[in-house]
């Protein structure tokens, strides 16, 4: 426990000092630098240069900016969409939990990504349309989680004694229901962060997200693939920054799950 604690904090601390650099320092993503193409790293270009002649580092912290915001963006909708479609469905029940536990199980009956990509396919490249693409997979296993939860909480004594003095259940769900779902929903968001960050890489990968000349980490790794042989650093750098922010993630979201787990 002491060794993976130790370890996310180095992570952690990596991601502040990226962060603040991308914050403070002047960068140039997009300067081409014809004398600089495929330079390997250096004193003047500390993670070298592309087959542009652009700095890897400045493109790096640029990609960075453009997955952080984009996975921000896709959590927070799909955290929304599908927390209120789940506790609707567990507290009204019926025919309409019926309806929407089919629509889950149809949208888990596909893979996530291959469901992404196929709708980045007919929307077309862009932001928006990765963001549209991520979220219509990304609320499902919101929705479900809620739902688990809340068929199991609207049984408590406090939630059957609020409806016997005659509470309204928007009044219930807000009061009495939502707030414990806290707990497990933002450990959820936080494996979700890592899920839509490697999600939009391989969209971007495909040709299908963020693009040129905009810096994405996932265009970066498919456009260093090409020089492989005589310059690896254009692919395992961004490919190595990628793995430690979704490992960053994922024991992040470990710790929360252990640190709020009431037993």
């Amino acid at each position: 426990m002491r060794g993976r604690v130790n370890f996310t904090n180095v992570l952690l601390a990596f991601w502040l000092l990226l962060l603040l650099i991308g914050i403070t320092a002047e960068l140039h993503p997009d300067e081409v630098s014809l004398a600089h193409i495929l330079q390997p790293p250096s004193s003047e270009l500390w993670l070298g240069a592309d087959d542009l002649g652009r700095p890897v580092f400045d493109r790096l912290i640029a990609g960075a900016r453009v997955s952080l915001l984009l996975a921000v963006i896709v959590v927070m909708i799909s955290l929304f969409v599908g927390l209120s479609v789940g506790v609707l469905s567990a507290y009204i029940g019926g025919k309409f939990d019926n309806v929407i536990s089919h629509i889950i199980d149809i949208f888990l009956a596909f893979p996530g990504i291959l469901l992404a990509i196929a709708l980045a396919g007919i929307l077309g490249p862009g932001e928006l349309n990765v963001i549209i693409a991520l979220t219509a997979v990304g609320w499902v296993g919101f929705a479900r989680l809620a739902r688990a939860q809340v068929l199991s909480i609207r049984h408590y004594d406090h939630v059957s004694a609020a409806q016997a003095l005659g509470q309204p259940s928007y009044r219930i769900l807000l009061l009495h229901i939502v707030p414990l779902l806290a707990a497990p929903i933002i450990v959820e968001a936080s494996f979700a962060f890592a899920s839509v960050m490697i999600a939009e890489a391989g969209l971007s990968f495909l040709g299908l997200g963020v693009q040129p000349p905009q810096a994405s980490w996932g265009s970066m790794i498919r456009d260093g693939s090409r020089y492989l042989l005589v310059a690896p650093h254009l692919t395992l750098i961004p490919g190595l920054v990628l793995m430690s922010a979704v490992l960053l993630f994922n024991l992040a979201g470990d710790r929360l799950r252990d640190h709020l787990n009431v037993k």
